[in-house]
């Protein structure tokens, strides 16, 4: 009979777990919000977030045995279920968990795309490792499926093997809407009345929210509205004196931004069970209101950018169409901010991946295959601060299958490396000037004259080598010979 060692599990970590790292990123764990981990283990990502001022604490059955399973805010059970050989045990678990989860419980499991030790005995739905611990793996989909049959409920994925289960739908659908939300710049005053000079500091929270949203705020929208009701009235009359002090060119691009954002929410709703208008928040409904008809109109045309990106003809042309990326035969690469500049057809297409495997933590390029469904996520650390940094893994999707394929790179191993970083950027990246002067002067030195060898850190060393040169950040520089 086969003993599993569970005491065992328990990993000592020198940082906060992903899960618990993605949520904080999510705006999921707050300091107005209670924390407790289930199976905290050590109690690693307890003290990093108590020193956060997060008010926090957990149970485990090793290491925390007396401590009480108190409701909380947000509950965490990172990397549990996976260890538990007993699948009646693992849903109880799950259940427990939950019925501590006052607003929303994060699940993380490992995956099957992660590699599996060399020596390691099949057991049940898994395998023992040497150490004597259980491992179970899950598909992406199977994890979700496992926790929505178990729980009755729909799940959120917010990143590789981890999902948020929320108490309320309208929580859930904020989740979803707000990574599709961007503010892409801020309007320019191009002139200046009297009036506007007097009481712009008044004015200021209306103009943020006008920018973030595309349309006039309730007043309980606004924090602020007091001030602008004492002098103004009405926030109808405080809006009359902005649109004077910014062309309406501006106020459309903002409007045409924030109606995108919201066609790819609803696109992209349809993966989780789209909600009726009265289950949205109603700041989503007022945005709906402002920017179609009907919900109803704004579903379908949703629905009708959906069914494009099935299109690949289509996909191929606005990926060849695109001002932004790098075009190659087979795909478009783009840098991961670049994202909500593309075509709302492009987006979707990114945000299928997306809805399915959640956010892919350090993939700074996002690929876009032209030829077939294909999204992937790369990850080149110190993309800011090295002229060619190496890709260290890569995620691809299918959009068919959803057979999610991982390849790792060994830094020591000749990895590819990047070149042309403008390419990958905005106009408005901050370093995409320098950059695109490190690519200036790597052309005038000749160092792209066979593009074959220069894909690999190996291939790129030997060229600067023949040329003589060698890099000092993001400048050419001439080798010293020595005499």
């Amino acid at each position: 009979m086969v003993q599993i060692a569970r005491h065992r599990t328990a990993i000592e970590r020198n940082a906060l777990s992903r899960p618990v790292r993605q949520a904080l990123a999510d705006g999921q764990i707050r300091t107005d919000r209670t924390f407790f981990d289930y199976g905290c283990g050590r109690g690693g990502d307890l003290a990093r977030l108590a020193a956060m001022g997060i008010a926090c604490s957990g149970w485990d059955p090793v290491h925390r045995p007396t401590a009480d399973r108190a409701r909380a805010s947000v509950v965490n059970l990172g990397y549990v279920v996976n260890v538990i050989e007993d699948p009646n045990e693992r849903a109880e678990v799950l259940r427990a968990a939950w019925a501590l989860a006052e607003e929303v419980l994060i699940v993380a499991a490992r995956l099957e795309v992660e590699p599996r030790p060399a020596v390691a005995i099949d057991h049940e739905d898994g395998y023992v490792t040497r150490r004597g611990t259980f491992q179970k793996l899950y598909e992406q989909h199977e994890l979700r499926s496992w926790i929505e049959s178990t729980l009755g409920t729909l799940s959120a994925p917010a990143g590789p093997g981890i999902f948020y289960i929320f108490r309320d739908e309208g929580e859930h659908q904020r989740f979803l809407a707000n990574r599709q939300y961007h503010v892409r710049s801020t309007v320019r005053i191009e002139r200046t009345t009297d009036l506007y000079e007097k009481h712009k500091e008044i004015l200021k929270p209306l103009l943020d929210f006008l920018c973030l949203r595309g349309r006039l705020p309730q007043a309980e929208e606004l924090s602020e509205s007091q001030p602008i009701l004492d002098v103004f009235g009405t926030i109808q009359r405080a809006h009359r004196v902005l649109l004077n002090v910014v062309d309406a060119e501006q106020w459309s691009v903002v409007r045409e931004h924030r109606s995108q954002d919201l066609l790819v929410y609803l696109a992209l709703s349809r993966f989780s069970q789209r909600p009726k208008l009265s289950a949205l928040p109603s700041d989503l409904q007022q945005d709906i209101r402002a920017f179609f008809n009907s919900y109803q109109a704004a579903c379908e045309q949703a629905e009708a950018l959906l069914f494009s990106t099935g299109d690949m003809p289509r996909v191929d042309r606005l990926c060849r169409e695109s001002k932004l990326g790098k075009l190659t035969p087979e795909a478009l690469y783009i840098h991961r901010s670049v994202l909500p500049e593309l075509d709302p057809v492009l987006r979707i297409y990114e945000g299928c991946a997306q809805a399915y495997i959640g956010h892919v933590e350090d993939a700074n390029i996002v690929k876009l295959c032209r030829r077939a469904p294909r999204v992937s996520y790369l990850s080149y650390p110190d993309f800011d601060s090295d002229p060619h940094p190496a890709l260290l893994s890569s995620l691809l999707v299918p959009l068919q299958t959803f057979k999610i394929e991982l390849r790792t790179f060994d830094p020591e191993k000749n990895p590819p490396i990047l070149h042309r970083k403008e390419h990958f950027v905005a106009a408005s990246y901050p370093l995409r000037e320098k950059f695109a002067r490190l690519t200036a002067q790597e052309e005038r030195y000749g160092l792209y004259e066979a593009p074959q060898q220069i894909g690999t850190r190996a291939g790129w060393q030997n060229i600067l080598r023949a040329k003589g040169v060698t890099l000092s950040g993001h400048r050419v520089v001439r080798q010293a010979h020595s005499s």
